[in-house]
Order: C-alpha cells, then sequence, then structure tokens
C-alpha cells in the first residue's frame, strides 16, 4: 500500500514511479483517505481493512503517529538523497516481523 496525506492526484503519480505496472503496490490512500483534525491530516490504519497485528507503517510525519502508534515505524524525513539508506535498515527489522507474522511464534527482539 501506498498511504499518503499528500492529494489523490500527486500520490498516483508516486505509485506510477515505484510501480508502473501496478503489481506489487495493492492500493493508493491519499488525503481524501485520511483524518483531519485542527488542520492536520493523519493516517488511520483501520482503513487499510487489514489485521493491524500485522501491519507496520513507516513515516516521517509524527501526525500520522495519532492512532495506532505501536504500528508505526519512524524514519527521517528524506531529502533527495539518492545515497540515503534509511529503509534499507529497517530491512532486519521487517525481515523478523515478517518471520513472526509468517509462523505466530513469539520472538525475542534486540
Amino acid at each position: 500500500f501506498i498511504f499518503t496525506t499528500a492529494k489523490q492526484d500527486y500520490a498516483e503519480k508516486v505509485w506510477d514511479v515505484l510501480d508502473p505496472k501496478k503489481k506489487l503496490i495493492r492500493r493508493c490512500l491519499s488525503q481524501q483517505d485520511c483524518l483531519c483534525a485542527h488542520g492536520f491530516y493523519w493516517k488511520d490504519l483501520t482503513r487499510l481493512g487489514r489485521d493491524l497485528a500485522k501491519t507496520v507503517a513507516v513515516d516521517h510525519t509524527i501526525q500520522s503517529f495519532s492512532t495506532q502508534a505501536a504500528n508505526w515505524i519512524p524514519v527521517p524525513r528524506w531529502g533527495g538523497d539518492p545515497r540515503d539508506e534509511e529503509l534499507l535498515r529497517l530491512t532486519p527489522l521487517l525481515g523478523q516481523l515478517s518471520w513472526l507474522v509468517r509462523t505466530g511464534a513469539p520472538g525475542t527482539w534486540r
């Protein structure tokens, strides 16, 4: 999924770049799918229609963490540096989470 607070047309352009054949990313949620409070748009993960026990989200905006805080992994804002490897650093953690979901085994976090 792509889930952004950006407007729909921008979100679809990002989707086109990331997955031009629409084979990897199932849905693109945008500002119209967000909740708005006090002038801030935030993402409610229940809008995905998935089991939240099996859902994580990666984001740089603290406003996104208003609900389901345990599901969010904060990352620094991307500044356009092509050498940025922040998301790659999450690979081991995401691999562990994936294994836990697949096996149902309790994990030991390091």
